[in-house]
């Protein structure tokens, strides 16, 4: 409990921090959404008077005749209330809802990504370690140093002229989370349906977290160095089982403590795949909240990936705190 303790404060800690940044840096950015949201109006309306603009500063939480440390603590309240203000983009939404249209997709693509790639990652990893020396271990360590080294944006860009344009292959659909106008007769259509638009983003996420192929691989070259594999063999232990349920078991222990990590440069990565392939996700409502400067829900972008990260984090904690018994002991 008191491991559990010490990192939930560590955590607490670093929200408020990221609270603290994200209120500040969106105000030292150039330009005025309010005035430019007035501007949109005016064009509307054609008037607008003082009692106006106030009930527009207010509504958005954006007054320039309030103290910035008053706003800031009233920003600080309303965040752990819930109300993370209106989005200027996306008018009359809040920016919970302006994000809610776009995180279950990330979240969707993230999600597949991650148990793919987790999979494919330490599969991979236990077999080049496995055949250490051999061609297979070297095509599989180029590849993974590849795939670690490639920005997302340049893939990315490769896979959807290769596949996504009419004048090339033009096999997968751009554009779209789901077909347009698209009725689907029965469940499996919708999940067909939706597997085919995303299957180009979610392979660019999995090919860029390859390199993991490289961590599994030097856990479980440490793990054959041990004296257990080299008794289990002495014992006649199927070579299957010395790989898997001997030096596997041992060698994801590690894996977790960076999974977390993986998530963070996965999120980063999701967000430009995003925009290249115009998933309806929040690369795209990032996209627009930066074309016109919405502050809000910038900082709700900002401080949702925060809490992913965060959340993550802690989810790592807690699985090493039940597969590590050492820490068990240290947190009684």
């Amino acid at each position: 409990m008191k491991y559990i303790f010490k990192r939930l404060g560590f955590y607490l800690i670093a929200f408020v921090a990221a609270i603290t940044i994200n209120f500040f840096i969106p105000r030292l950015m150039p330009g005025d959404p309010v005035q430019m949201y007035m501007a949109k109006l005016y064009q509307t309306s054609g008037k607008i008077d003082a009692e106006t603009i106030a009930a527009v500063e207010k509504l958005f939480g954006f007054s320039k005749n309030k103290p910035i440390i008053e706003s800031y603590f009233e920003y600080v309240g309303s965040i752990f209330q819930g109300n993370w203000g209106i989005s200027f983009s996306q008018y009359p939404l809040t920016v919970i809802e302006a994000l809610s249209r776009g995180l279950s997709w990330t979240a969707f693509l993230m999600g597949t990504a991650l148990i793919i790639s987790f999979i494919i990652n330490n599969l991979l990893g236990i077999v080049a370690a496995w055949r250490r020396g051999s061609k297979l271990d070297s095509v599989l360590t180029v590849g993974g140093q590849l795939m670690a080294n490639i920005p997302a944006v340049v893939l990315a860009l490769l896979i959807s002229y290769a596949f996504a344009r009419s004048d090339t292959f033009g096999i997968f659909p751009i554009g779209y989370a789901v077909t347009p106008l698209f009725r689907p007769a029965n469940v499996l259509q919708y999940i067909g349906d939706v597997a085919y638009h995303a299957f180009l983003p979610v392979t660019c996420i999995v090919m860029l977290q390859l390199g993991g192929i490289m961590g599994m691989r030097a856990n479980m070259i440490n793990q054959l160095g041990e004296d257990f594999i080299a008794m289990g063999r002495a014992k006649g232990v199927p070579e299957w089982k010395l790989m898997f349920s001997y030096g596997a078991r041992n060698a994801l222990l590690p894996v977790v403590t960076t999974l977390a990590m993986q998530i963070g440069f996965m999120l980063g990565g999701s967000l430009i795949i995003e925009v290249v392939f115009n998933y309806p996700g929040l690369g795209k409502v990032m996209i627009g909240a930066l074309d016109s400067r919405d502050y809000p829900l910038m900082q709700g972008i900002l401080l949702m990936s925060t809490i992913l990260m965060l959340t993550a984090n802690f989810i790592a904690d807690m699985m090493l705190l039940i597969l590590d018994p050492r820490l068990r002991k240290q947190g009684r």
